[in-house]
């Protein structure tokens, strides 16, 4: 299904958090809860970018998976390359704080920084989440 407004994507969740009871799952309110993703060459980079997000509690939990393959274009040409994905966890109203870190910690010129929100999720792990992360 495309929603094609923020407005009636905010309607559309709304209407599933009403109408769905799912017990010990819960519907994120509106996004508030969301997946940071960051891509670094190497895995040192990725520890030193999650210790700082975790330790500020901008991010309840950083996994970092790899080394995964990326094929991406970069000036021109198309590239490979083995990379370290991080996976950060953190509240909506947090993401200009952890973009913040990772541009200043990152090594390359253009990071790699989106974010999709957490639609379902159970219950305990997103009370944990939000009672991991710094208040704002």
């Amino acid at each position: 299904m495309w929603i094609e407004s923020e407005e009636k994507a905010y309607t559309f969740l709304f209407i599933i958090k009403e109408r769905v009871s799912l017990g010990k799952v819960v519907i994120s309110l509106l996004g508030e809860y969301i997946q940071v993703s960051t891509t670094v060459e190497r895995r040192e980079d990725g520890e030193r970018i999650a210790g700082v997000l975790v330790e500020a509690r901008l991010a309840a939990c950083v996994q970092i998976v790899g080394p995964i393959l990326s094929t991406y274009w970069w000036q021109g040409a198309i590239e490979k390359g083995e990379e370290w994905l991080l996976l950060i966890k953190t509240e909506r109203g947090l993401y200009p704080r952890v973009e913040e870190v990772i541009h200043e910690l990152h090594p390359y010129d253009l990071p790699e920084v989106i974010a999709v929100p957490l639609i379902l999720g159970s219950r305990d792990y997103l009370d944990w989440m939000r009672d991991e992360l710094v208040k704002i």
